[in-house]
């Protein structure tokens, strides 16, 4: 590490890289569906979703002018983030949606970034976020997670080969979009069972007077519309050999 420049870590982080075999993008994609559909695999998974959908909200609320008090994780992927400000107005409308609409669009920025073939930068990119996310982490199992996270993501990007840098970037953005639909479908079951009084979808209906199943309804759709989206991006190339003895067009 002592022996790369600024420069060169500049190149090899906005670099372009070549895209991974096509096998194994499928390959991963089966992986990613796997982890979701997987119970006991999705309840550790689903961590990531976590640091996803709360990052979201805290970002929103900084953008929208609230003051972030901090962020916490728990052992049960669930989380919350606390802020403050005016308890009703845009800024908390924005900052209410962004949890479930987070996931499925970073999934999406992750596809375009590596069907442009920006592997290294989509992982650089996760760590950055991961950072700024650290330092309003309130909570050791929260700091724990993001850590560990992180740490995943760096011994990757600086010591995994391309064709491993590549297939955990894909594997990370497939993760992503599939994951980013099941959150909203539980989230309807438990307010179908009225377990789940004061969920975002509550709070925007609360905060503006449409409907809680509306906005289900709009995570619904955001989250697959950037699966089809995404899938299209990530879904290989795939060019059948030209047969012997026929002219090529």
């Amino acid at each position: 590490m002592e022996n790369v420049s600024i420069a060169d870590l500049w190149d090899r982080v906005t670099g372009t890289q070549p895209d991974p075999p096509w096998w194994l993008v499928l390959l991963v994609g089966v992986v990613a569906l796997g982890a979701v559909a997987h119970g006991p695999t999705w309840r550790v998974a689903r961590n990531t979703v976590t640091i996803a959908h709360e990052g979201g909200h805290a970002l929103v609320a900084l953008l929208t002018g609230r003051k972030l008090d901090g962020i916490k994780l728990h052992s049960d992927t669930s989380g919350v983030t606390v802020s403050r400000g005016k308890p009703h107005g845009p800024g908390m409308i924005f900052t209410a949606m962004a949890g479930y609409l987070t996931p499925p669009l970073l999934g999406l920025f992750f596809a375009l970034l590596l069907a442009a073939g920006r592997i290294t930068l989509m992982l650089w990119f996760s760590l950055a976020l991961l950072g700024a996310m650290l330092v309003m982490i309130r909570n050791a199992y929260g700091a724990l997670s993001v850590i560990a996270t992180g740490a995943v993501i760096f011994a990757v990007s600086w010591l995994g080969s391309a064709e491993v840098q590549a297939g955990f970037a894909y594997l990370a953005a497939s993760f992503l979009l599939l994951a980013a639909v099941r959150p909203v479908v539980e989230l309807q079951r438990m307010r179908a069972r009225h377990m789940a009084p004061s969920s975002d979808a509550d709070q925007l209906a609360h905060l503006t007077g449409v409907p809680g199943l509306a906005w289900v309804s709009l995570f619904a759709a955001v989250a697959l519309l950037a699966l089809v989206t995404g899938g299209a991006l990530l879904v290989p190339d795939v060019s059948l050999p030209d047969l012997p003895g026929l002219p090529t067009p």
